[in-house]
């Protein structure tokens, strides 16, 4: 599968700005999660790649060809982009089966491919079968009902699964009456020689004309397979929707129509359909919002396994951040069109680049605590927090502030005046969804409208503590500060607790079935070093270190 690169793509609608300038690099074989709330550019984002959108500006190549370029003027349409779109409302016809509705699309392709020797390929299928006459006497046996009739529908669905024929294929296999003999192993050897000397005709008959047949039974000439613009035939439909059926375990449901399966069958018809013409990526627009929640975890399983079996390039849209965090191999996480972290679900989750990425990832969220203090000559820094108590943030690797505020100031002096050199290029059109600085969000016993207050002036000691739920404990001990339980949500494996201290309120997740009294006395403590500095004024991540409370 092909790696996908955008270059500096940007859509905007007027000066809306959907995508702002994103560049992306996904990698072969990846499960990339688009990440991000609704109308932040996510579902735009996969359009374009698929070709289903049009970029205002930018490039977009899929392995090595170059699929849109706005300088160039090159836009490949997306039927000639190699790749399969799964929508957010499956899109399976309703009067058509789920044997038509997989095999709609590949009805219409039309394009070079390989020639295919189909009853040379069909041949070598039964062959190999009448090699295994003990298994092929139990899938016989198998298929009896419980009158001790033999179900023939049974027996062809289980040759198709067992030696991935086709439906015409399995049903002339059974025609041979090899399964029902008593001496099984012994007419499938007479049988097999017949087929034999069969496929050897066609072979010498292809090499009178100087050609070969491959391992699929494609003709080679000179080595190389002779290709012609050409229909898929019967035979290779069936084979490629059998093979879907198989993979995503819906070949008994091929009669039926989508009014008469499950929203988890229906789901997987819309997979199946989709991979039937082999893309080159997979593309999925929250495919699993339809599904109740129990069906949806199972999905999540189903498109693990999915991913590795088929070895295909996934890329998903979705704004539910587990499914994120449990699918990806790498998460791209977008606001208001812009990128704000590309990394591995762990990754984005222990270090957030900025105070938003540290908000939107991880359920309960992450409590944010005002800081004030500076740094001291040992590097750690002291610090006033919760009111009036104090605290000490210890760096995990060593920091100098003053030198991060110098690369700070110096990054934003460069973006002004990237930003005011576009502003004077004519074709420049002013972003009218302004970027602006992430509102974190200081949960209160009592809350209080602050939107007449003025803005308060920020300076280089203000900083915002991000603690995880699962780093605040509850000590028996005289160590941290005290605080009294406001609330308790028990799971039976967790209990979520709300602590409040003073006027503010802090998250905890507590292991293990223990019960709590609400209004209860305890002294909180921070534990370990996954606790994160970031900067006030910018929003960007500064540090992980350890939180001493005092």
């Amino acid at each position: 599968m092909p790696e996908i690169k955008l270059t500096n793509i940007t859509k905007r609608y007027g000066n809306f700005y959907a995508v702002d300038n994103l560049n992306l690099d996904i990698e072969d074989n990846a499960f990339i999660t688009l990440l991000g709330p609704s109308g932040c550019g996510k579902t735009t984002t996969l359009r374009m790649i698929a070709g289903l959108e049009t970029p205002t500006s930018g490039q977009i190549k899929i392995g090595d060809r170059v699929v849109f370029d706005s300088e160039k003027g090159i836009n490949v349409p997306p039927n000639k982009r190699k790749v399969g779109f799964l929508f957010q409302n499956y899109a399976l016809w309703p009067n058509m089966t789920v044997y038509q509705n997989i095999s709609f699309g590949l009805t219409n392709i039309k394009e070079k491919m390989p020639l295919v020797d189909i009853k040379a390929l069909k041949l070598k299928t039964k062959i190999e079968a009448l090699k295994h006459p003990k298994e092929l006497k139990d899938i016989y046996e198998e298929s009896r009902n419980k009158d001790g009739k033999v179900d023939i529908e049974k027996v062809y669905l289980k040759l198709i699964d067992t030696y991935s024929m086709s439906m015409y294929s399995a049903k002339e296999f059974y025609s041979l009456g090899v399964m029902e003999t008593v001496d099984t192993k012994s007419d499938a050897d007479d049988k097999r020689a017949v087929l034999e000397k069969e496929f050897e005709d066609i072979v010498k008959a292809h090499e009178a004309k100087g050609e070969t047949l491959s391992d699929k039974c494609e003709i080679l000439k000179g080595g190389q397979a002779v290709e012609t613009v050409r229909s898929l035939t019967k035979e290779e439909i069936d084979l490629a929707v059998r093979r879907v059926s198989r993979i995503v375990k819906i070949g008994m449901f091929m009669n039926r129509y989508p009014a008469e399966l499950s929203g988890g069958q229906q789901q997987r018809v819309a997979i199946a359909r989709t991979l039937a013409p082999e893309p080159q990526v997979l593309f999925m627009d929250e495919p699993l919002s339809n599904l109740d929640a129990k069906l949806r975890l199972e999905m999540r399983y189903e498109l693990q396994r999915l991913h590795l079996e088929t070895g295909s390039t996934f890329v998903y849209v979705t704004h539910d951040q587990m499914e994120a965090m449990t699918l990806a191999t790498r998460i791209c996480l977008i606001n208001n069109g812009v990128l704000q972290q590309y990394a591995a679900p762990l990754s984005v989750y222990n270090r957030p680049e900025n105070l938003f990425v540290a908000d939107f990832v991880g359920n309960p969220s992450m409590n944010f605590v005002e800081a004030k203090g500076v740094q001291e000559a040992g590097g750690e820094l002291s610090l006033n927090v919760l009111g009036n108590h104090k605290a000490v943030f210890k760096p995990s690797e060593a920091l100098d502030l003053g030198k991060w505020f110098e690369d700070r100031d110096a990054a934003k002096a460069k973006a002004d005046a990237e930003l005011e050199l576009k502003k004077k290029d004519k074709k420049y059109v002013e972003k009218n969804n302004k970027d602006e600085s992430f509102r974190y969000h200081i949960s209160l016993v009592e809350e209080k409208d602050d939107s007449l207050d003025e803005e308060p002036v920020i300076t280089n000691e203000d900083f915002v503590i991000g603690i995880r739920p699962e780093f605040i404990e509850l000590d028996e001990g005289e160590g941290g500060i005290e605080g009294e339980l406001y609330g308790v949500m028990p799971t039976g494996m967790e209990s979520t607790i709300k602590i409040a201290v003073g006027n503010f309120l802090l998250t905890g997740v507590v292991f293990g079935s223990k019960l709590f009294q609400i209004g209860a006395k305890h002294n909180i403590t921070v534990s370990g070093d996954g606790i994160l500095l970031f900067d006030r004024k910018s929003g960007k991540c500064i540090a992980s270190g350890s939180l001493e409370l005092e």
